[in-house]
């Protein structure tokens, strides 16, 4: 059935808008619609977070062709890894925060030495984290309850990705202080690169493609430490050429010790926040862990599969930072609030439909990963039950993101320590152990704690005071 012109012209303007959002712009999110804010930073943020999904998905498609024990391997070094991801992110939150109020404030000269001393910190931690990971990597996964089968064939992986951290690290930085300057198509970018030699390596590096070596589940760590150290380079290239809203130079990398301080000292709650957070999730998959490998391994599956839901659903929580740190710099707190509320009933929109999806479809996209009866009935379970919870995780995901966007890193901290330590780990242990639900158990204390934080976040929010955050 062919377009009306009315149909023609929306979807004219649709693609122009996506086009704009997609290209450097200096778009004023402190002023104008806000749906049109949030839309120009959301775009290139989702895809930007949906490019990290990519990059769990695309390894464990091909890790899980060498079987379960290189499965649970990824798995479990994906938990420890987490931990790193809590201390980027966490630091990310603090450089959002401040990046974001100084241009909001129209200064950024400001907002170029806080990125500078990111870095600084980048280089300080990824040299501590290589050298401990890459020397400790069969303790790790033993502590981690992994069979000595796993160890045997995960080691090298482990100590390549946790060696290689400092990747992950500044790409988590520097698209912090990009996004919060409102240049978030330079971050997508870079996942962009990054992806598309993951992608391209992956395969030659775990089976040994022409010259390449085979290297097995060790070769998907080498091709991804590969891709994203790329990516980084990209970012660190633009940021010294002077380009967008930062206006970086060589300047901007003396060291201001009161700069560095009250960076750490917001993302200190950052870290908090999501070592609370990673930490319970470490303990619940060594509670899965006890049932044996197949269900860590369908576990690790399902985890991989929905974060292509809630890795974009997150870069739609940081344009509502962005948006919130901006406004809150301009004196605005009332639209802070109001672009935080829209980004909620999006966020409720998109999650709700994919979640539908994968209940639905939950046997189909396990079995895309593996063949094996008792890894698809425990994968099937995972998605089917976390997937019920998807509206509440919606709303929650946002107004966390809000409140850090606006430098108040500890309260979320505070609701994560109640909802995760105090709820969600007994809980776990409660229904998995004492009830005999086994790791089914643990899906649905995953699901009942992270709808209650959803509400306790609901309940701080709307008492106003992260308005009053200085950052």
């Amino acid at each position: 059935m062919p377009y009306t012109n009315n149909q023609q012209s929306a979807l004219k303007r649709a693609l122009a808008f996506v086009r704009e959002a997609l290209r450097d712009n200096e778009a004023d999110f402190t002023t104008g619609p806000i749906k049109r804010g949030l839309g120009l930073l959301a775009i290139p943020m989702m895809l930007e977070m949906g490019m990290e999904a990519i990059f769990a998905v695309v390894d464990i498609a091909y890790v899980s062709r060498l079987g379960t024990d290189a499965i649970a391997a990824v798995g479990l070094t994906e938990a420890m890894i987490t931990v790193l991801y809590a201390i980027a992110v966490g630091l990310g939150m603090g450089v959002t925060a401040m990046v974001s109020r100084r241009i909001g404030e129209k200064d950024r000269e400001a907002a170029a030495v806080v990125t500078g001393q990111a870095i600084w910190l980048g280089a300080l931690l990824a040299m501590i984290i290589g050298v401990f990971g890459a020397a400790n990597a069969e303790w790790l996964l033993r502590m981690m309850g992994a069979e000595e089968s796993v160890i045997r064939e995960g080691a090298g992986f482990t100590a390549v990705l946790l060696g290689g951290n400092a990747s992950i690290l500044y790409l988590f930085l520097l698209n912090a202080a990009f996004r919060g300057a409102g240049d978030a198509p330079v971050a997508l970018r870079s996942l962009a690169l990054a992806n598309g030699l993951n992608i391209i390596l992956d395969p030659c590096f775990i089976f040994g493609l022409g010259p390449f070596p085979e290297m097995g589940v060790t070769g998907a760590a080498v091709a991804t430490t590969i891709g994203r150290g790329a990516g980084c380079l990209y970012l660190f290239w633009y940021l010294f050429s002077g380009s967008g809203r930062l206006e970086f130079g060589w300047r901007d990398l003396a060291i201001v010790p009161a700069v560095i301080g009250r960076m750490i000292q917001i993302s200190i709650g950052g870290i908090g926040q999501f070592l609370i957070a990673t930490s319970s999730w470490i303990i619940v998959i060594r509670i899965v862990a006890m049932w044996g490998s197949a269900p860590v391994a369908a576990y690790t599956i399902a985890i991989r599969m929905m974060e292509f839901v809630f890795l974009p659903a997150w870069g739609l929580g940081n344009a509502a930072a962005t948006m919130v740190g901006q406004n809150l710099g301009a004196l605005r707190p009332d639209r802070a609030e109001q672009a935080a509320w829209t980004a909620s009933r999006f966020n409720v929109i998109f999650m709700t439909t994919l979640g539908s999806i994968f209940f639905a479809f939950a046997p189909w996209i396990v079995g895309l990963f593996t063949s094996e009866p008792e890894i698809l009935s425990y994968g099937i379970n995972c998605l089917r039950i976390l997937g019920i919870g998807f509206p509440a995780y919606a709303v929650g995901m946002i107004i966390v993101q809000a409140l850090n966007g606006a430098g108040d890193t500890r309260t979320p901290s505070l609701l994560n320590l109640v909802v995760f330590w105090m709820t969600q780990i007994p809980l776990a242990w409660f229904l998995a152990s004492t009830l005999s639900m086994g790791p089914n158990g643990v899906f649905w204390a995953i699901v009942f704690s992270e709808s209650m934080l959803t509400v306790l976040c609901i309940l701080v929010f709307r008492r106003g005071g992260w308005r009053l955050q200085q950052v």
